[in-house]
């Protein structure tokens, strides 16, 4: 067994972690700024809680995706077969647009549902708008995630 055996097969894996890790860690900083801002409405009013967890909720879901990825990829169970190295590089690419776009748009959608928590805060009737403009951020994420499966 030469070390070019298991090379495709460990670019594949690099790829689908980086696809894991840096989905998850903007879906964290996302969901910590709604947190962030999130907290004060709520210190003023309790009530207005579950309308501020929806728009918290909404960042972690590109950290879901990079899971997705790695999922898919069949490197969590059984059944991972080794892969060539044009196999490898393959699948690391193809993790490449969830783990960037995942990265950057879940960080921007928690900006976009921060500033939607001012929304909640003044007119909580109107949390539909703040969930809207923060869900139109997901799009870009959900696209990557189609192009990456």
């Amino acid at each position: 067994m030469s070390i070019f055996s298991s090379l495709g097969t460990s670019i594949a894996v690099l790829g689908a972690a980086l696809a894991a890790i840096l989905s998850g860690m903007g879906s964290a900083k996302g969901v910590g700024l709604v947190g962030q801002a999130g907290a004060g409405v709520i210190t003023e009013d309790p009530t207005k809680f579950g309308k501020v967890l929806i728009l918290q909720i909404l960042p972690g879901t590109q950290g879901l995706y990079g899971f997705l990825a790695l999922n898919r990829m069949g490197v969590i169970g059984s059944g991972f077969e080794p892969l060539s190295i044009e196999k490898g590089l393959m699948m690391f690419a193809a993790c490449m647009p969830i783990a960037i776009v995942g990265y950057f748009s879940a960080i921007a959608q928690g900006k976009t549902a921060a500033a939607g928590v001012s929304i909640i805060a003044k007119k909580p009737d109107q949390n539909g708008k703040a969930i809207t403009m923060a869900a139109m951020v997901e799009t870009y994420a959900v696209i990557a995630l189609l192009v990456s499966i």
